[in-house]
């Protein structure tokens, strides 16, 4: 199994428990490790044989625009879509940060971490 880890993708979506979160919006930042055989895909070169990068980014972003109360929430969804997307994948692990959380001090982010393994 080899890990493919797509990292620090920056976002700017409209989530929150507060209304006034999800009017205004923020920034969030997402990575992303996918296990999976790409022995082939190595030793043939050949993308159609591998993950598609691109394909997950485009997953990820398709589901940040989609509103949500929680970043559990929002994670799930994630890695739902990329399962199904990408059966060979054996395991998925998303963590999803907030920046700067409106939480009543000076905070740089508030974040969750959720895998494949957790939601089966």
């Amino acid at each position: 199994m080899a890990k493919i880890e797509i990292e620090n993708m920056h976002f700017y979506a409209h989530h929150g428990c507060y209304e006034e979160e999800r009017k205004i919006g923020t920034n969030f930042t997402v990575d992303c490790c996918l296990e999976c055989d790409i022995i082939t895909a190595a030793k043939e070169d050949e993308l159609s044989k591998t993950i598609n990068y691109q394909t997950v980014y485009l997953l990820i972003q398709q589901e940040l625009k989609k509103t949500s109360l929680l970043l559990e929430n929002i994670a799930y969804r994630i890695i739902v879509k990329i399962q199904q997307q990408f059966p060979q994948i054996k395991h998925v692990e998303v963590k999803i940060r907030k920046l700067n959380p409106p939480i009543g001090g000076k905070i740089e982010a508030v974040s969750i971490t959720l895998s494949s393994d957790d939601i089966r």
